[in-house]
């Protein structure tokens, strides 16, 4: 199986022979990409988890943070970190930003699990142990990867797509990403359609970048000065340390406006 994209393009040009048949061309779209996953009413969030966010000031969070069923006094983002709104269960939240929204939180929640039963239930890979349990240095064509162990990346990984490819990569261990490392995405791929469904933790090592919408079944550990592109989905903790997390959007990204203390 070919893991690396194919830039080649087949046109089939207009003939004209006393009428003009229609111009064909080949969508940009892999044949090998999987439907996207589908993140209901968490997808408004940036940062969703099941029992709190630590955070190492200051940190920076473009989009909408929330807990539950984890009482508010759990969510240690400052006011002035988030560009966003703050949902919690309580009244015990960042004052005097957060929002007591049980209910809306309940059914964040709930789509966050089903998202991961999606992702963890997807059949097919298209790649299986690939690298052994290694991927830094590649560059990966859409598709849906598997893991049964660990998985690093340890260099480069860069991301190869249209707009409208999609990545699901399926971790039954857990995922490391080693300090320093920058994801790439290319070829106008975007980080709303890259998705890590990881059994166990993710941690992202020290002042790094990484691209895609994190579902973990434990914690998310986000090391200094590192940055996301994407969401993170925890269904225990998340934990921040003077970071960067912008929310995915279409066609780019929500631009990022850092508060005064």
């Amino acid at each position: 199986m070919n893991i690396v994209k194919n830039h080649s393009k087949k046109v089939l040009l207009p003939l004209v022979f006393g009428s003009l048949f229609v111009c064909n061309v080949m969508a940009n779209h892999s044949p090998n990409s999987p439907k996207p996953i589908n993140l209901g009413s968490a997808g408004t969030f940036t940062i969703l988890t099941k029992t709190g966010v630590t955070d190492v000031y200051p940190s920076v969070v473009t989009g909408d943070v929330g807990t539950s069923p984890m009482t508010g006094a759990a969510l240690l983002l400052k006011c002035t970190e988030v560009s966003g709104n703050i949902y919690t269960v309580d009244a015990a939240g960042p004052l005097p930003c957060a929002s007591s929204s049980p209910n809306t939180l309940t059914s964040a929640i709930s789509d966050m699990e089903l998202a991961y039963e999606d992702a963890a239930s997807r059949v097919s890979p298209n790649a299986t142990e690939l690298g052994a349990g290694e991927i830094g240095g590649l560059t990966l064509s859409p598709g849906l990867y598997k893991w049964t162990s660990n998985l690093s990346i340890s260099t480069t990984l860069t991301l190869d797509g249209g707009p409208d490819d999609v990545w699901i990569f399926q971790v039954s261990g857990n995922l490391l990403q080693a300090s320093t490392v920058e994801m790439k995405l290319q070829g106008g791929a975007l980080a709303k359609n890259v998705f890590w469904q990881v059994a166990g933790e993710v941690t992202l090592g020290t002042g790094g970048h990484f691209e895609g919408i994190v579902l973990s079944k434990t914690l998310i550990a986000i090391q200094t000065g590192t940055s996301v592109t994407g969401r993170l989905f925890a269904q225990t903790a998340v934990t921040l340390q003077m970071n960067t997390v912008t929310a995915p959007v279409n066609g780019g990204q929500y631009s990022v406006t850092i508060h005064s203390k």
